[in-house]
């Protein structure tokens, strides 16, 4: 099922001869945010998905990395509950090969991938989640190898103040206060949230806290946040034998940006820092047994403008940061990156042509470009057929590159990973009836995992290689429909994908055990002005052979006088699952909510 560029080039341009009726319907729209080049939704020629903040609230999900689970092509590997440790996971890629950003900030980590959901915000303070699969290093340079996800902050819209409380299952408790005041010319949002929880088995108890402040005065904005997470890690990494882990994160962010409009110049300066300190013990009452500690800052600035002319919209950007590393085990390490951006979009008739590049260098590694094309047609304000195709690229980590551990060994010699996607795709969006079908393809060259020559032989470390060539096939089909039952409006959701691996002899750790088959269902239902319902369902089949199915509901009440109640269920049949590294998955589980606006 490979794709080649050339069948792109054919769907896309011998397809336009096909007949088409122009339809009038107009749509309601969501402007895809860019550091650049910003277009709604539905004009966009990649694969995208918006989960919206009626979505999130609708959800059984409690937290990004359980609402991203039923998002069909995304792979979120948890141990644990409340995403307490996870891993993103993009068509087939591995953790370190998909970008998270905050309103557009990057929140990756140069010591590992696996701290790159740590900063997740508390889904109050999430207006939308935008979801990019496929190559977007032209985009937002390296890390975006298999795709990125925007998490786009709450909007300061109106003066308010709420508070939430939870209680479920395993005594976790959560409480939440939120604040927005907004005066002239500018508003004020501040979140604070903590969560705790004896575990749902040994030595996986946990705490959370967080602050999330956001204000804008005129053209200014700061974003800020600080997440700390201390957890029991029972089997989270090494052997599931070592029961005894455990864990401290704190990721904070602060980031000031401007918007400047001259003439048809939009000019969008930012400068921002992002720190991370990562404490981790091999045995929890004993620490000076073996104990890691590394504590990263990434200070960096950008400036991205917008130019309108009547050729079409023309972007251009500058990123430059400087990562520094303090650890005990990995040394001290530092890292200056430098990435350039440059792309124009042409929309001629029902064609639009957007070429760009990104120009990457970094002071530890040689000077890379990510050359990349998006091409769409529209045969209708409904239908659309698109493709792109592009270049990506991701240096590895200061743990791929220098750890040593007990079971693992970093490699100094690794080189770094590259790869050309390819995807083609059609979309047919009416806002009642949404379909999106694409097929994709990527060839991945000196691809980083953490490998054994003998999976059977204990004694033997996890050692971090380049794999000569990983080939990555698959399709993705989501169908959404919206009716309605008497007066109150109903949605269903549908998704399948499909992912296939070239077969290694090498057994690896992380990325060559994707999803084969994954389908995602979820239906929203009401019935009554009081109370709306969302059950999901979820089946995976991985490509080693293990299969499961998972099934969440909610139920969602909005009271008189300012109050709503909730109920949610996790995994309710009870099924027995894993998601990595064989640590077992929480039977069903209960979570109440309550929150009161007090205006």
């Amino acid at each position: 099922m490979k794709i080649s560029i050339r069948i792109l080039y054919i769907l896309l341009f011998t397809g336009v001869t096909l007949y088409a009726q122009q339809d009038t319907i107009r749509l309601k729209e969501v402007s895809i945010s860019s550091n650049r080049i910003s277009i709604p939704f539905s004009k966009t020629s990649r694969t995208m998905n918006i989960i919206t903040s009626d979505q999130i609230l609708k959800s059984p999900a409690s937290n990004v990395s359980d609402l991203l689970q039923n998002i069909v092509g995304i792979d979120i590997r948890r141990r644990g509950i409340e995403g307490m440790q996870s891993d993103l996971y993009v068509r087939g890629g591995n953790f370190d090969q998909t970008l998270v950003l905050i309103d557009g900030v990057k929140m990756d980590d140069s010591q590992t991938g696996h701290h790159s959901m740590n900063a997740i915000l508390s889904l109050d303070n999430i207006e939308r989640i935008e979801v990019i699969k496929g190559p977007a290093a032209r985009i937002y340079g390296q890390n975006a190898f298999t795709g990125a996800i925007n998490i786009v902050t709450k909007k300061i819209r109106a003066n308010s103040l709420k508070v939430n409380l939870g209680y479920g299952s395993y005594n976790n408790l959560k409480g939440g206060l939120s604040f927005i005041e907004k005066f002239e010319n500018g508003g004020v949002l501040a979140s604070f949230n903590y969560q705790e929880s004896d575990g749902y088995r040994y030595n996986t108890d946990f705490k959370n806290k967080s602050v999330f402040i956001k204000a804008y005065l005129g053209k200014y904005n700061l974003t800020s946040s600080y997440t700390a997470r201390d957890f029991g890690a029972n089997g989270f990494y090494a052997s599931p034998a070592a029961i005894d882990q455990y864990e401290e994160t704190q990721t904070s962010l602060i980031a000031l940006d401007a918007k400047y409009l001259s003439g048809n110049f939009t000019i969008k300066p930012r400068v921002y820092w992002k720190r991370n300190q990562d404490m981790y013990l091999y045995l929890r009452h004993n620490p000076p047994a073996y104990r890691n500690l590394h504590i990263t800052n990434r200070i960096g600035a950008e400036t991205n403008i917008v130019l309108n002319s009547s050729l079409g919209k023309t972007g251009v950007g500058i990123n430059v940061s400087r990562n520094f590393l303090v650890s005990n085990n990995l040394n001290d390490h530092n890292r200056t990156a430098f990435t350039g951006f440059l792309e124009h979009r042409f929309e001629i008739d029902n064609f639009d042509i957007t070429p760009g590049i990104a120009i990457s260098s970094f002071s530890d590694f040689n000077t890379k470009a990510f050359p990349g094309l998006d091409l769409g047609y529209r045969f209708s304000e409904r239908f659309k057929l698109y493709g792109n195709i592009g270049y990506t690229y991701r240096v590895p980590t200061f743990t791929d590159l220098y750890y040593v551990g007990r079971n693992e060994i970093g490699n100094p010699d690794l080189k770094p990973e590259s790869a050309l996607s390819e995807e083609i795709g059609f979309k047919y969006i009416t806002g009642r009836f949404d379909f999106n079908l694409a097929f994709f393809n990527r060839d991945a060259n000196d691809l980083i995992d953490w490998a054994k020559d003998d999976p059977n032989n204990a004694e033997e470390k996890w050692k971090a290689r380049n794999f000569s060539k990983v080939s990555t096939q698959g399709f993705e089909i989501e169908l959404a429909y919206k009716f309605s039952i008497g007066n109150f409006d109903q949605k269903f959701n549908l998704g399948y994908s499909f992912i296939e691996d070239e077969n290694k002899d090498e057994y690896t750790r992380y990325a060559l055990n994707s999803i084969k088959h994954q389908l995602t269902s979820a239906l929203d239902f009401k019935f009554s002005k009081l109370f709306s319902q969302n059950i999901s369902y979820r089946f995976v089949e991985r490509s080693r052979g293990e299969t499961y199915a998972i099934v969440d509901a909610k139920i969602l009440a909005e009271l008189p006088n300012r109050f709503g109640l909730s109920l949610s269920a996790n995994n309710i049949f009870n099924t027995t699952y894993t998601e990595t590294n064989l640590v077992p998955m929480p039977k069903g589980n209960l979570m109440f909510g309550l929150n009161y606006k007090f205006y």
